[in-house]
């Protein structure tokens, strides 16, 4: 039994005789006879009351006709919304982009292009889940979201990625900071102050403690928080430095962004799984995302 042979029940029975149900089907009424013999052979039932059609017009159907034209009727139903769905996402008319982001991007990146996404594609769904870069590719592997930006460290073999940007980290200090004076700073300088940090699972944190183990130092950490206005209001105020991505800084935040000697980059990627395919709406984002760099 195929979806084939219950549109040719139901045809018959819509249109109440096999000529004008083969004529609507637009095939020969020799191959729709064909068809509901075939169905009837594999149920080993009678749908079609061959002798009561003879002696009176119009088409009648077995009780077991009845039945299978009754379920029918529902599963030709679901498929007609299936195929519509289907078309819907195809057209970017239907979708959901569920997509993991560290926290600077989320407040300082993303908002204005999400903000086009949507305007460009309003039938489809955003759903955004914000945290640290290593909950991003905690949710990326197991299938939390689809699509997840993370650091370059972060690629595995089981992830397809386009880099999305790659941005100085620069030091964040207050205007009368000692520091601020100077027009870089180097990794021992900045690990003679007390810093604020984000907490853990924050890719900022764990390289600036690996700087320092490195340098065989010990961070002076006196916050830790992972509310970046909370971080931008303490450097304001001159109780510690930090350092953020370039993008976070702004004119209005009197504070200082000054970069490292020699310069630091972060670069950036989107990635997804390999053995997941992008969705039609996943597609869209990230190729929007890479127009709008």
């Amino acid at each position: 039994m195929d979806i084939k042979q219950l549109k040719h029940l139901d045809a018959l029975v819509r249109y109440g005789s096999f000529t004008r149900a083969a004529e609507k089907l637009n095939i020969a009424q020799p191959a729709l006879s064909q068809s509901i013999k075939r169905l009837e052979q594999s149920l080993g039932v009678t749908l079609v009351d061959r002798r009561q059609r003879k002696q009176e017009s119009g088409l009648k159907l077995t009780a077991e006709g009845e039945t299978l034209h009754q379920h029918a009727m529902l599963i030709l139903k679901q498929v007609q919304q299936a195929e519509s769905h289907i078309r819907s996402m195809a057209q970017l008319a239907l979708g959901e982009v569920r997509v993991a982001v560290p926290g600077m991007l989320g407040s300082f990146y993303l908002p204005s292009r999400l903000m086009a996404f949507r305007h460009k594609y309003p039938g489809l769904k955003l759903s955004l889940f914000e945290g640290g870069t290593r909950d991003a590719l905690r949710m990326l592997e197991q299938q939390e979201v689809d699509i997840a930006i993370i650091t370059a460290q972060d690629l595995k073999p089981e992830f397809d990625s386009k880099v999305l940007i790659n941005e100085q980290m620069v030091v964040a200090t207050s205007l009368d900071h000692p520091l601020a004076e100077q027009t870089s700073v180097t990794l021992e300088q900045f690990f003679n102050h007390e810093l604020v940090m984000f907490k853990r699972g924050y890719y900022h944190r764990e390289w600036m403690l690996q700087q320092a183990e490195a340098l065989e130092l010990t961070p002076k950490i006196a916050f830790e928080t992972n509310l970046i206005n909370l971080i931008k209001q303490v450097v304001n105020q001159g109780y510690a430095i930090t350092t953020v991505l370039e993008m976070v800084i702004t004119p209005n935040d009197g504070i200082r962004a000054l970069p490292f000697s020699p310069p630091v980059y972060l670069e950036l990627h989107i990635a997804w799984k390999k053995q997941r395919p992008l969705s039609q709406a996943d597609q869209a984002f990230v190729a929007f995302l890479l127009e709008n760099t």
